[in-house]
């Protein structure tokens, strides 16, 4: 088969399994540009990773096993490939992750399935209670549209909406360059609430509480999940908008964690992450011409970080420095500093000022945009053949 990129309304169908080992193999190679003599024994060795795949808990993965060689587990939804169609990047990338991480000597399986389930959760126990005993650190990194509650069997749909009126903003089209403007509808019926079960904390406190129960949780165990809040002008589609309301219920969830693991000494974290191109980010209306903004200032101030990068800083400069873990007055380990910064906001924010809907898009960078984007589903690498005929199922 001959695998070529198929993109419709910025979501890419399909992910090339030779360009997806490349991008792995560059992170990897990046990471074991950084690794530091002192960071051995401080980080964890046994690490769950929900959502492991694709973006920063993919990047979490990698972090932990080449830079702290840890032993990893993953667990994520993934569509496997056919001899006549291919599989999702996560499934590629999770594969090429897995046979680099045996070449180096280290545990990595993974646990393909549906982590909201009550099946997938007590596989994953069985296999942690046989291969690991009991895990150092968890990271929850799930994004999904849908649940289905384990218990009542009620299946939740998550929606990016703003809440109470209709919002309308620039945006830009990625195929084009052209800037356009974007109008989203609010919010009806359950939509906020359904966005708060599927996206929120709960099923993190059901992986945490179900962890505890069979006592698979070391002493001192970290977990963390990921969110954002990002700038003023994405404030009503994000931040105050469906999905913001679910990242409230995840910050909110991770103190509660906190509290019931205070017998092992156990944390729950939430870190506040950079805006960053991934599979969910350029599907949100507004964020594709914010990120094109953020990404051209963030490199000309030379602060621009990847996935990889940012999870590496998580790690290295937050997590596990052997003090008190940095975190802001609501608890938050803020990696989006860099971001925020006052400076980078007033640039970001004049660029935005220039930009005229119908015309194409001023001082961005939306090639870094495109590269990053093709790049996480396997594409644009020019070491690839992408004319040639190529086994799907393959890796």
């Amino acid at each position: 088969m001959i695998i070529t990129q198929k993109v419709m309304r910025n979501v890419s169908l399909t992910a090339h399994p030779v360009g997806c080992a490349t991008y792995v193999k560059e992170q990897l190679a990046w990471l074991e540009s950084q690794k530091q003599p002192e960071l051995d024994g401080t980080l964890p060795k046994r690490v769950l990773v929900i959502g492991g795949s694709t973006g920063y808990g993919l990047a979490s993965r990698m972090v932990a096993a080449v830079v702290g060689k840890a032993a990893t587990i993953n667990v994520s939804f993934e569509r496997e490939p056919s001899d006549r169609k291919v599989a999702t990047p996560g499934w590629y990338n999770t594969k090429a992750f897995e046979k680099e991480a045996k070449k180096r000597g280290l545990f990595a399986e993974s646990i393909f399935g549906d982590a909201f389930s009550d099946e997938i959760k007590k596989s994953t126990l069985d296999l942690i209670e046989k291969q690991f005993g009991q895990v150092d650190l968890v990271v929850y990194s799930l994004a999904s549209p849908m649940r289905i509650d384990p218990v009542t069997g009620e299946t939740y749909k998550s929606v990016l909406k703003p809440i109470g009126k209709p919002y309308k903003a620039l945006s830009v089209d990625v195929s084009t360059g052209i800037v356009e403007e974007a109008e989203i509808e609010p919010a009806e019926g359950t939509q906020v609430e359904q966005t708060v079960k599927v996206m929120g904390g709960e099923d993190w406190a059901l992986w945490i509480e179900s962890l505890l129960k069979r006592n698979l949780l070391a002493r001192g165990v970290k977990t963390v999940a990921y969110s954002y809040i990002g700038p003023e002008i994405t404030y009503p589609v994000y931040r105050e908008g469906t999905i913001g309301r679910a990242k409230e219920h995840l910050e909110e969830t991770s103190s509660l964690l906190t509290e019931r693991m205070h017998r092992i000494a156990g944390t729950a974290y939430v870190s506040v992450n950079k805006a960053l191109v991934t599979r969910a980010s350029a599907v949100i209306p507004v964020v594709p011409l914010y990120i094109a903004l953020l990404y051209k200032v963030m490199k000309e101030f030379n602060l621009h970080e990847e996935c990889t990068q940012q999870m590496y800083r998580l790690f290295v400069d937050r997590l596990y420095t052997g003090g008190a873990v940095p975190s802001d007055e609501k608890g938050r380990i803020r990696l989006d500093d860099w971001e925020m910064r006052a400076d980078v906001q007033k640039e970001v924010t004049r660029r935005w000022n220039v930009q005229q809907s119908g015309k194409s898009l001023v001082d961005g960078d939306l090639e870094g945009f495109k590269s990053e984007y093709d790049h996480i589903h396997g594409f644009g690498y020019s070491s690839v053949d992408y004319s040639a005929d190529i086994d799907p199922t393959v890796v």
